[in-house]
């Protein structure tokens, strides 16, 4: 398994890795009436994100497939982190979160980050220390629940 920065290429994989958990991010399993978060999630934004300066994308590839992927926004909001399912369980997501972590550490954040996780990866983000930071959110047929991860370890 090899880290490597993402690159425009891992567009399509990346965006596929997120459509194959569309049915549990979305508040109709159908995708209906999260077309907006859709879109936001298709080949052609993760492309613009992975031009984007304000996106920082580590990739995780086995035997030339990719395994999973973390994306940090502005240096601070953990943007993307998906693992596929045959590598789920075994540390990969937070290998990336390690990763991902040190190299914006490296640029400058002082340890703070927030995500806003799908309901289903709470735990997750517990184990690496987020806690919740609003109640749970909503919109453009998703929900999520806003969480924060200070320096010092303790909730804002």
């Amino acid at each position: 398994m090899i880290l490597r920065p993402g690159t425009v290429a891992d567009a399509g994989p990346i965006a596929a890795l997120i459509a194959s958990f569309q049915s549990e991010l979305t508040v109709d399993p159908s995708g209906v009436g999260a077309e907006q978060f859709l879109a936001s999630v298709s080949e052609h934004a993760e492309r613009q994100y992975l031009e984007s300066p304000r996106y920082s994308f580590i990739v995780a590839e086995d035997s030339g497939i990719l395994a999973g992927f973390i994306a940090i926004r502005d240096n601070a909001h953990l943007f993307h982190l998906f693992v596929a399912r045959p590598f789920h369980r075994n540390g990969l997501a937070r290998r990336l979160w390690g990763a991902a972590r040190e190299e914006a550490c490296h640029r400058g954040n002082p340890g703070e980050f927030t995500v806003n996780s799908s309901l289903n990866a709470v735990a997750v983000y517990k184990a690496f220390g987020f806690l919740p930071s609003a109640p749970v959110t909503t919109m453009h047929g998703i929900s999520f629940l806003p969480m924060r991860l200070l320096s010092s370890g303790h909730e804002a």
